[in-house]
């Protein structure tokens, strides 16, 4: 019986994001509320929403309630599609020179009229706690103290907490975007990780994917990796969020689990899914991340240790002592 064979007959460990993200989530919430006992501060946070659109507003809202759950303050500036690129940088100047603001979250997508690149840049990049900014961008290729981009570090926070060796462990990223692919590249090679990257150009993927311990996959397409990319006993990070709408597409990515995806679909219209496909990736790995409930709530407890670490590094505090 060959080794991919006998992965065959069990099934992956499931890697809870939930769990991890209220982890860190509870650390940030005591930081904060040791930071108010020892220098009267209180780390704030703004939202700035531009336009309509359903999702983003979801986004926002789910932001500023977790923000306010963790002893932060928050503020959502929401504003009008018509919003010219202009009138929003001037609002970001306006946030750059408040004292008593330590982040700015700039919603993404912007509308197609606002030229995103001149926005995300004009944010101070000591407040950018997206970690967008070419500064803090620079800063971490260089391995310099900064605001990390959000997904990525919850990312490697997952495999830490995990207890999933990164040192010396081979790993291949799916995915060269600026957001999740390439960031996520600059951390795991600093836990001394050998990095692959492919992507939509890759030629013959499945023979560097299957190498790989850890594979993260951030591609943005429907269940591309299936059983075939995945080395026998992986751990499998699925950052992908698609949404699949037909009911004989559920029943072939999830098999036994498909029925309360079908019942998704058939009581909202629709069923999320990652870059990988399910069932085959939970026949094949040793550890993977469910969509949803994996990567995504990551991605806001880090926003939130982000806006708490910008209010520290702008105030010159290097940690908050845990002493009562």
């Amino acid at each position: 019986m060959s080794s991919k064979q006998s992965f065959m007959k069990r099934r992956a460990e499931i890697l809870d994001g939930n769990r991890i993200a209220a982890e860190i989530k509870r650390e940030v919430k005591d930081a904060v509320t040791r930071l108010a006992e020892t220098s009267d501060v209180q780390p704030c946070l703004v939202a700035i929403r531009v336009g309509d659109d359903p999702a983003s507003s979801v986004y926002v809202r789910n932001k500023v309630r977790v923000s306010q759950e963790l002893g932060l303050k928050s503020e959502h500036l929401a504003l009008l599609d018509e919003t010219t690129t202009e009138e929003l940088l001037a609002t970001i100047e306006v946030l750059n020179g408040r004292e008593d603001v330590d982040g700015i979250l700039v919603q993404l997508p912007l509308p197609a009229h606002v030229d995103e690149r001149r926005v995300l840049e004009r944010v101070n990049p000591g407040k950018d706690v997206d970690g967008f900014h070419p500064v803090n961008i620079g800063r971490l290729i260089l391995n310099q103290p900064t605001l990390l981009p959000c997904t990525p570090a919850g990312i490697i926070e997952l495999l830490k907490r995990s207890n999933i060796p990164l040192s010396g462990a081979r790993a291949c990223v799916v995915g060269r975007s600026h957001i999740v692919g390439r960031p996520v590249v600059q951390l795991l090679l600093q836990e001394d990780a050998t990095v692959t990257v492919c992507h939509s150009r890759t030629s013959d993927l499945a023979s560097v994917t299957s190498q790989a311990d850890i594979l993260v996959v951030a591609i943005g397409r429907t269940a591309h990796i299936r059983g075939e990319h995945i080395k026998p006993g992986a751990t499998v990070v699925d950052v992908g969020m698609n949404k699949i709408t037909d009911e004989e597409e559920a029943r072939e990515l999830f098999g036994e689990a498909a029925e309360r995806r079908i019942n998704q679909i058939r009581e909202r219209g629709y069923t999320l899914v990652g870059d990988v496909h399910p069932s085959e990736a939970e026949s094949v790995a040793g550890r993977l991340t469910p969509v949803p409930g994996g990567v995504g709530p990551l991605t806001v407890a880090m926003l939130m240790r982000n806006t708490l670490q910008a209010a520290l590094m702008r105030r010159g505090i290097e940690e908050v002592s845990s002493e009562r």
